[in-house]
């Protein structure tokens, strides 16, 4: 492996759940009262394609213009909940490290500018120097490859040589029809078992853990 794509929302950032609760308020004010499993379940897939799924599944079809609108009111009721990010363990090291040794990495995400800005700010991202690639930039998000091909387009890297990390089955899905492996962090809250049957090869508990063994997976050599 020589590059490392890593996923932003329950990855490096503790943000998984207040995204749960701004979807909840946002399906509540159309009078769609879905209940959270079923958006934590579907989170990390496009916004869009979440909404049209959980409000389906919950017995409430509905169309892709009032989808669109329920994914940009949930972006606004996210950015009142989630006013300070926190990184996750060893998110901020793990990127330190990346950066120290070179690594090319780069951060994809299913969110969009607006709402990715303060997460990024938190783990010291610079976006005028790093490479991140949110869901504007591609056609299909995640369940997709696209933005895990993109990221690899910009990172000047074959599929078969960068390693994704990811915190839901989305991301492990995207990883795999993308052609790239991939391991989980367990920032999420999907669970081991459930990444490894999705396909991830390994499964760490924090973004820490991973930065202690990316001399075992290849992306630094050892001191």
């Amino acid at each position: 492996m020589r590059g490392l794509i890593m996923d932003l929302d329950g990855t490096l950032v503790d943000s998984v759940y207040a995204h749960v609760v701004a979807w909840q308020q946002a399906f509540a004010e159309v009078g769609l009262p879905i209940d959270g499993f079923r958006i934590h379940r579907r989170f990390g897939m496009s916004g869009e394609l979440l909404a049209r799924t959980a409000a389906a599944e919950a017995g409430h079809p509905i169309d892709l213009e009032e989808g669109e609108r329920l994914q940009r009111r949930h972006g606004e009721l996210y950015r009142e909940l989630a006013t300070v990010r926190r990184p996750l363990t060893g998110a901020v090291e793990l990127l330190r490290r990346l950066r120290d040794g070179s690594v090319p990495h780069a951060i994809a995400t299913s969110g969009r500018g607006p709402e990715i800005a303060a997460s990024l700010e938190a783990l010291g991202v610079d976006r005028t120097r790093a490479v991140v690639v949110e869901r504007g930039d591609v056609r299909r998000a995640k369940p997709e490859p696209d933005i895990f091909e993109a990221c690899a387009a910009k990172l000047a890297l074959p599929a078969s040589e960068c390693l994704v990390a990811g915190d839901a089955i989305w991301d492990v899905v995207a990883a795999r029809r993308a052609g790239m492996l991939c391991v989980g962090v367990l920032g999420g809250g999907y669970g081991e078992d459930e990444l490894v049957r999705a396909g991830a090869f390994r499964v760490y508990e924090t973004p820490g853990d991973l930065a202690a063994e990316l001399d075992v997976l290849g992306l630094l050599s050892r001191p």
